[in-house]
């Protein structure tokens, strides 16, 4: 039929329209988007639905024309909005009772009806519809419905295969993790079994690990024991040769102090000018001399045993050989002097023979004549002697007054020193500090600062309040209060040369100049200072004290100058380094003057003294090392100032240490002792092949006294 094939032509041409490639995807599920939204929607005719019916109506009214008068739709008004063929499609579906919009709700109530009895009654009803619009419409809405049922049939399949999917694979994992869990739990039992076995057998082996440990420990324990009895018994063998060896050491060293004080006392047997200067043709100097030196060598060597420890026997076998040959020495000189005696006693005899015989000769001639004839006879006799042992007795006599002084100040002011009241006490104190402190502050800084430290000295010793400490200090505060500032202040300042000169040898420029400017302005001090001098370093004066018999060894040495403590004399070296401190500082202060005081007035101790000092020490036999250590430290600061002094007559002196007396020195100088001696030859020799002794270091000029 035409109208069958029009249908068709229609459903082709909505299938090839925009609705009619509509897609379909299986994901719409999963993404929540609804499928059936366009389906439940109205129904609705495009606006080209009329242009299309018109055509298609147009041609079937030639095919098969129709009475427009028989048709029921003439009562349907016509709307100029509505095309014509719009409008008669819808009075056809209202006179039938049967439209796309009236049919749309009860399709949707039938959406759970069968598919074959909604095919059978479109049908019918296609079969009874009036006109060919109304077949169009219901093929339309026909095929919308069955592909909506379609689609709601497949979702619905679609649903229930994924729910099944969904209950089977819930149901595989459920049964999955059941066996999981199960083979969970075996594991774990079997790593709880396993990890049981595990530290059984690691406890059975630390068991057996310990056991054995302990068998090691046990065996460890005894060998252990054992090596500590043997050390235990060696270190009681070692204590006790260390206690012999000390006991040895210290009954060698006591054998050398008896040997030391036997030698002494043998040497002071040897005096040229005492008991046998009378003797004619006899000249003990060379026992002098020969004594000197074995006591030079038994001091130096029990020295150097006390700086090493304890003699050895080789120490004891040459101190004996020393006193040994002192004892020959002894025995040498008395023989000589026995022979003098018996050759003096000879001539003696004979010379009054000659005397009787001449008294005869003139009683006779008495007799002959009347005047008697007299001729007297006289003889001279020259006393050959070599150099000094002592000291000149004006020497002495000036170095024990200088020590009176200053035992007379030092109790002058006992009350001071002695009395226990608090008050007096820092007063005491004050004073010390005001003395000492000044000195301590010396340096070669600025002139400036120099003359600060000399006035407030001064003010000090002149009555005047000074500040110390933050304290008013003034001497007046005690009666005795000067005394003992001269007295601490001598002392410091002989201090600074024994420790602060003895380190930095150009710092006695400094520390002289204002102890020349105090010394100047207040003798007194000046004599305190030397008394402090003389007695810490005895070869100031210069002044080798001798061993008195009953004096014990360590008073001796702390009299030659030695530091003794415990019983243990200080090193060679530190004893050198504190006399060549003192020796520069006394050096410096001969011939340094303040440059502020009097120019009409001397130096009240200048550059004579440093003559007469270095005259008497080349009168005086040498000591071994300390000798030529004071010698260059004496030149080296002094030298500049005597050349320029006493000029021609100062060559002639150094002249004469260079040829006569350093040969003295050297003969007695023993091979660990060369250093001081060459120093000296060395100094020497410059200063007489360049005719001029340089200035020394640390030396003021003149324009350090503008800074």
């Amino acid at each position: 039929m035409p109208s069958e094939r029009y249908r068709w032509e229609t459903l082709e041409a909505l299938k090839g329209s925009s609705k009619g490639q509509l897609s379909y995807s299986q994901d719409w599920l999963l993404r929540g988007e609804d499928i059936l939204e366009g389906c439940r929607s109205p129904p609705k005719l495009s606006s080209y639905s009329g242009w299309v019916l018109d055509r298609v109506i147009s041609q079937s009214l030639q095919e098969t024309p129709l009475s427009r008068s028989s048709t029921p739709n003439e009562s349907i008004p016509h709307t100029d909005d509505q095309p014509p063929s719009l409008a008669k499609t819808t009075s056809s579906a209202s006179e039938l009772g049967f439209s796309p919009l009236s049919s749309a709700a009860p399709s949707e109530s039938k959406g759970n009806e069968d598919l074959s009895l909604l095919e059978t009654d479109h049908k019918d009803n296609l079969l009874v519809l009036p006109s060919k619009v109304t077949e169009v419409e219901g093929c339309i809405w026909m095929y919308k419905e069955v592909h909506r049922l379609k689609g709601k049939e497949g979702l619905r399949q679609r649903q229930e295969q994924q729910e099944q999917m969904v209950r089977a694979v819930s149901d595989m994992a459920s049964e999955q993790l059941k066996r999981f869990d199960e083979l969970k739990e075996l594991k774990q039992h079997q790593e709880y079994q396993d990890l049981q076995e595990v530290m059984e057998k690691s406890s059975r082996e630390a068991q057996g690990q310990q056991e054995k440990l302990k068998e090691e420990h046990r065996h460890r324990a005894k060998i252990l024991n054992l090596k500590l009895r043997e050390a235990e018994q060696e270190r009681q063998r070692q204590e006790e040769l260390e206690r012999l060896r000390k006991e040895e050491g210290q009954e060698r060293l006591r054998r050398l102090y008896s040997i030391q004080e036997e030698v002494l006392q043998l040497n002071q047997q040897i005096d040229p000018n005492y008991r046998h200067k009378d003797l004619p043709r006899i000249d003990l100097s060379g026992f002098s001399n020969r004594g000197n030196q074995i006591c030079g060598l038994v001091s130096g060597l029990i020295r150097t045993t006390s700086e090493r420890g304890f003699p050895t026997q080789v120490d004891v076998a040459n101190t004996e050989r020393a006193l040994q040959e002192m004892r020959g020495l002894i025995s040498s000189m008395q023989q000589e002097i026995a022979t003098a005696l018996e050759e003096k006693r000879k001539r003696d005899e004979d010379e009054e023979r000659e005397r009787q015989k001449e008294l005869q000769k003139q009683e006779q001639l008495k007799a002959q004549t009347p005047v008697p004839a007299q001729h007297p006879r006289g003889k001279e006799q020259k006393e050959v002697l070599g150099l000094q042992v002592k000291a000149e007795e004006s020497t002495m006599q000036w170095y024990q007054q200088l020590q009176d002084a200053s035992d007379q100040c030092v109790a002058s002011f006992s009350g001071l020193t002695d009395c226990k009241d608090n008050q007096v006490k820092n007063i005491r104190m004050d004073l010390q500090k005001a003395a000492s402190i000044p000195v301590s502050q010396i340096s070669s800084i600025a002139g400036s600062q120099l003359r600060e430290i000399f006035d407030k000295i001064n003010n000090l010793l002149s009555g005047k309040s000074v500040q110390s400490g933050g304290r008013t200090v003034s001497v007046t505060q005690h009666p005795q209060g000067l005394d003992f500032v001269y007295y601490k202040l001598a002392e410091k300042f002989v201090k600074q040369g024994e420790e602060e000169v003895a380190s930095h040898h150009e710092a006695a420029f400094p520390i002289a100049v204002v102890a020349s400017g105090i010394w100047e302005l207040h003798p007194r001090v000046g004599d305190l200072i030397l008394a402090h001098l003389h007695k810490k370093c005895p070869y100031s004066v210069p002044f080798y004290p001798a061993f008195k018999e009953g004096t014990p060894i360590e008073e001796y040495q702390r009299i030659l100058g030695y530091q003794v403590k415990d019983s243990k004399v200080e090193q060679q070296d530190n004893f050198l380094k504190r006399m060549s401190g003192m020796i520069r500082l006394y050096a410096a202060i001969i011939q340094l003057r303040w440059p502020y005081g009097n120019k009409q007035v001397t130096h009240p101790h200048g550059l004579g003294h440093g003559w007469r000092w270095l005259a008497q020490m080349l009168n005086m036999e040498p000591l071994s090392d300390v000798t030529a250590t004071l010698l260059f430290d004496f030149l080296e600061v002094c030298g500049n100032a005597l050349m320029k002094h006493y000029q021609v007559q100062f060559w002639k002196m150094l002249l004469l240490i260079r040829e006569d007396y350093f040969h003295r020195i050297e003969a007695i100088t023993i091979s660990g002792q060369m250093g001081s001696l060459m120093r000296l030859k060395q100094f020497l020799e410059k200063c007489l092949q360049r005719k001029e002794i340089p200035l020394p270091k640390g030396y003021l000029p003149s324009s350090f006294w503008r800074s």
